[in-house]
């Protein structure tokens, strides 16, 4: 039996001026803080303002832990860097899902339901006709994904737990297909259809390369890469596209529809958008004569412009995930042996920048996930508005086991933020001709 978060026997003091004072049960996690139960507070009349929920626990959940101050990412209680060099992907869907790393047999059934699963409905490829060429494929992706729930409409009965497995099958195992699909449709090439002999990453990279007219040979420098970056981008706690997928679900909609609301999510550029942003500002920059010009301008408080893939909002030490990215990083450029790369350039030499100036260590600047991710996406040959979408196909895991422990959950309830109201006070419409 999983640890449940426990009432400590003691409570926080509200107390408001001419009020009696509100005493406010605090709750243990596993691990992490304590935490504040303010839920007495609406029927005493009040509510907490608390911009971004970034000071508020929305949901209680077994699946990912995370301790910024000291670097912390866990998957089900399992160390992400332990994840990512000791599992594959698939192991890795199981144990979000199912809340354990699976033996030989387990893993093997799981496998094979995935590997068979990848095809699509082929009345979903004529939907793709209706974007324009020139669509972004995260545009694509929302409409695809949602589009799901009236082909695969025979599994939808959300309190049906053989009814969510499928589903959550059936979305490992056809994000991937749709993905490439997206990328294929961009640049004008014929889909190209799964492989079931191949691993997860593997078949994703040859429905993205392969055309008709020559089979791709995945190296497996490049799968292995590539499979790493599917682990550590998995999940990632209560972040906005995942809140926005256990929002989308709080109301009873189904889990595809559910899935596009955490895609569209995901495509801020303040989220998932973060790798895209790296490869940009690289762009920008240009060659390695021009870093000195945007390291004083990332050093100047006057000027907005901020260097991408440095630092992380939730972690106040090295990003965890940054760790394993960059041993595999360069890997993936000591295999290709790529050479006169000017963006790779660039890259590599902010890195060392960001490693060794006081500026950057003072500020716990370090490259993060999206920095690393970025540069492999790009030397493997994979264009910058697809990366995404392979964000979105390695959370697809993630935001299927959040909604999947959301519907077994006694105390979900449908999500209803407050709001501090800051409109006009009441006031009566006048006949026009008063106005």
């Amino acid at each position: 039996m999983e640890n449940k978060a426990q009432q400590s026997e003691q409570f926080a003091t509200l107390n408001i001026p001419g009020k009696d004072p509100i005493e406010l049960p605090i709750i243990e996690g596993t691990m992490g803080p304590e935490v504040i139960d303010i839920r007495a507070l609406g029927k005493q009349g009040y509510f907490t303002y608390d911009p971004g929920f970034v000071s508020t626990a929305s949901c209680s959940s077994r699946i990912t832990f995370i301790d910024g101050a000291k670097g912390v990412l866990l998957y089900r209680g399992y160390p992400i860097d332990q994840l990512a060099t000791k599992t594959d992907y698939l192991q890795v869907c199981y144990l979000l899902l199912k809340g354990e790393l699976p033996n030989k047999a387990e893993y093997k059934n799981f496998e094979y339901q995935v590997k068979h699963h990848t095809l699509i409905h082929e009345q979903i490829t004529s939907l793709f006709k209706a974007f324009r060429r020139d669509s972004h494929p995260m545009a694509v992706m929302c409409g695809i994904a949602g589009a799901l729930s009236a082909f695969y409409h025979d599994n939808l009965d959300i309190y049906d737990p053989e009814h969510r497995e499928k589903t959550a099958i059936r979305l490992i195992s056809k994000i991937p297909t749709l993905a490439a699909m997206s990328y294929k449709y961009s640049i004008g090439h014929p889909f190209v259809y799964p492989r079931n002999e191949l691993s997860y990453a593997a078949n994703f990279l040859h429905m993205m390369f392969s055309t008709p007219c020559e089979e791709y040979k995945v190296n497996p420098v490049i799968e292995r890469a590539m499979d790493r970056i599917f682990i550590l981008h998995a999940d990632h706690e209560q972040n906005a596209s995942t809140s926005s997928v256990r929002l989308a679900g709080s109301s009873g909609a189904n889990p595809y529809a559910c899935i596009a609301a955490g895609i569209a999510s995901l495509w801020g550029p303040a989220h998932g958008g973060a790798n895209e942003a790296c490869l940009r500002m690289l762009e920008q920059i240009g060659t390695i004569d021009r870093i000195p010009e945007f390291i004083a301008r990332a050093k100047d408080k006057n000027d907005p412009f901020r260097l991408s893939g440095f630092g992380h909002r939730v972690y106040k030490a090295y990003d965890p995930r940054a760790v394993v990215m960059r041993d595999t990083c360069h890997e993936v450029l000591a295999e290709l042996n790529i050479q006169d790369h000017p963006i790779l350039d660039v890259a590599t030499e902010l890195e060392h920048i960001a490693l060794s100036d006081e500026y950057f260590i003072q500020r716990n600047l370090y490259p993060n996930v999206d920095f690393y991710s970025g540069i492999i996406l790009n030397a493997i040959g994979i264009p910058t508005n697809m990366f995404t979408v392979i964000f979105a196909l390695a959370r697809t895991i993630g935001w299927i086991s959040h909604w999947n422990e959301m519907q077994e959950m006694p105390e979900s309830r449908i999500g209803r933020p407050r709001q501090i109201y800051i409109g006009k006070p009441l006031r009566q419409v006048k006949a026009m001709h008063h106005r």
